[in-house]
């Protein structure tokens, strides 16, 4: 006489037995009775949805096996200390190798994460951080490694391997020692969010106090050094003042790796429509993500709070600018989004909302690897004239 919290009665018998129930968590999914001999004109409209969604599923997974799907931000190495298991189906953590690979998603940026009141070293945490993700590689060869370049992600995907991309969250990793990006860079990390909740001695923070007034001088030398070894400068967490002094400072285009729309939740994480358009002009790129406090200023966030923040991007900075940052294990995953193995979901709503394949390639990782490739071969181009 009672559904469980994620569905709701849709039909009842005369007697008032439940006939049929129907999943409210954004899902395509349903119990029904099932009685063949009342296949009649109202059945065979049912028989139709589920041959119908059958078909969309199957598009969003083959699209999956010809794509490169990546997500630009996770803080899985966050649950390292509980001795997390990524080779298991672990329950305590949103990414892992069997979540990837029910939800067909190819790569994963894991950062090593920062809090700017720790007192803890902060350059020896990260490369700890690190040092722990290159063992689970090497102690799983045949199904995980790392991936720096565009080739080594598409390498990797012929290979049957996911791939696994390191990054930064928190530019206190550097210690106040320029010298300290070129380390991370040969340690293969792909870019560095400036800061995080507070300001450092590079930035200041969306929640901070305006310690700058934008980039500090380190922070600009900052910028200029990252773009000299090839990794992407990363405003998510930065304020407004840090993200158009990054971006004037740059000589690549910059991301957000996990933003959304301000006009659609009004939070300081979030981007105006101007910064939006400004990231664009120059090239950049702003992967969406799903931490519900991001996507609705009240009430549970679901999959339809994600394509809303998701077509505003689009009508502002176009197709070419906008991707995911799912920050799971970091408080991301939403109703219908809740882990990695559901987000075929998000390709089938994709497909749903009437985007191309092509469209969805971009979104998925296409946008992100311009970026990345780009950013990385101008750091060749200037290696080339100038040894390091």
């Amino acid at each position: 006489k009672e559904t469980g919290p994620l569905f709701r009665v849709t039909a009842t018998a005369p007697d008032g037995i439940i006939e049929a129930i129907e999943a409210v968590g954004h899902k395509p999914m349903l119990g029904v009775q099932w009685h063949p001999e009342w296949l009649g004109d109202d059945g065979c409209r049912l028989f139709r949805w589920l041959v119908g969604e059958a078909s969309l599923f199957a598009e969003a997974k083959a699209l999956h096996r010809r794509i490169l799907t990546i997500d630009s931000h996770c803080d899985t190495p966050m649950f390292f200390p509980q001795h997390i298991d990524f080779t298991r189906r672990d329950p305590r953590i949103l990414v892992d190798l069997h979540k990837m690979t029910d939800g067909l998603l190819d790569a994963v940026t894991m950062v090593a994460y920062l809090p700017q009141a720790d007192k803890t070293p902060a350059c020896a945490y990260a490369d700890s951080i690190f040092d722990q993700i290159e063992h689970l590689v090497a102690s799983n060869p045949a199904h995980v490694a790392l991936a720096r370049t565009t080739e080594d992600l598409w390498h990797n995907k012929q290979n049957g391997l996911k791939s696994i991309v390191l990054g930064i969250e928190n530019g206190k990793a550097l210690e106040g020692n320029i010298d300290n990006i070129r380390h991370f860079a040969r340690r293969g990390i792909t870019y560095i969010t400036l800061c995080h909740n507070g300001d450092n001695d590079i930035c200041d923070s969306a929640r901070g106090s305006q310690t700058w007034g934008g980039l500090s001088p380190f922070g600009r030398e900052v910028v200029k050094e990252m773009n000299r070894q090839g990794l992407i400068v990363d405003l998510s967490h930065a304020a407004e003042t840090s993200f158009y002094d990054a971006l004037a400072c740059s000589s690549t285009p910059i991301a957000c790796s996990h933003s959304n729309c301000r006009a659609l939740c009004d939070h300081p994480r979030n981007l105006t429509d101007r910064q939006m358009q400004a990231l664009a002009d120059r090239g950049g790129v702003m992967q969406l993500t799903l931490y519900h406090g991001f996507l609705r200023t009240d009430g549970e966030a679901t999959i339809d709070d994600l394509m809303r923040h998701l077509h505003h991007a689009i009508d502002i900075m176009g197709i070419d600018h906008v991707g995911l940052g799912t920050d799971f294990d970091g408080d991301g995953g939403i109703l219908g989004l809740a882990d990695a193995s559901e987000l075929t979901l998000f390709t089938r709503r994709l497909l749903r909302d009437g985007f191309t394949h092509e469209a969805i390639s971009k979104i998925w990782g296409g946008n992100w690897l311009r970026l990345l490739q780009e950013v990385q071969g101008k750091a060749s181009e200037y290696t080339r004239h100038y040894p390091i």
